[in-house]
């Protein structure tokens, strides 16, 4: 404990958000406590709380650091349709990562989480969106917040009623038949492409 005591800042925060991580694949969202995770990083469970509100939150911050943030890398393949794949593609992998359960567990909880942590996809969409804008592939980056977040909604909504991993023709629907015609996208879908 004293060793534990010791560490401060990055170290602890990396210490924590590994013990929720273990913690997490080995008895499940359901069963996952900020007890039992403070015992497993030999600290008290307000170590946490000082970090994180609730176990919706601290489970999300472990997925970020051990998956990867998309805020902080958010994907620029050079169009507008690649960049929006890439982002469902991610959400996917996390989803077949983490399974049906985590994330059954996690959307359950969403109400418990910040409105920042729930805000995020939005600012990567809009980076997405005012790179495209730029490219000349919308008319505008300015779009409706329901238009913006179809395609992350709709893969949420997908994973909520699935518990099977999602295929890549889902994402590819979302994108090309969804989103890119109501977001008014100029950029030629592949069918149109061959033609």
């Amino acid at each position: 404990m004293d060793q534990m005591q010791r560490r401060r800042g990055a170290a602890l925060e990396s210490a924590l958000l590994d013990a929720a991580w273990d913690e997490l694949l080995e008895s499940g969202y359901a069963r996952l406590t900020m007890e039992a995770v403070a015992a497993r990083a030999q600290t008290g469970k307000q170590v946490l709380y000082r970090r994180w509100q609730n176990r919706a939150e601290l489970v999300v911050a472990a997925m970020r650091y051990r998956t990867g943030s998309i805020v902080e890398d958010v994907p620029d393949t050079g169009g507008l349709r690649g960049d929006v794949l890439a982002v469902l593609q991610r959400m996917a992998d996390r989803f077949a990562a983490l399974g049906p359960e985590v994330i059954h567990g996690l959307l359950a909880e969403a109400p418990d989480v910040s409105p920042e942590i729930i805000g995020r996809m939005s600012g990567v969409m809009t980076t997405i969106v005012e790179r495209a804008a730029e490219r000349g592939e919308l008319p505008s980056a300015e779009l409706p917040p329901s238009v913006l977040l179809a395609p992350t909604n709709l893969l949420r909504h997908q994973m909520l009623l699935t518990r099977e991993p999602l295929d890549p023709a889902t994402l590819t629907t979302l994108v090309d038949d969804v989103f890119l015609p109501l977001a008014g996208a100029r950029t030629p879908r592949p069918s149109q492409l061959r033609e």
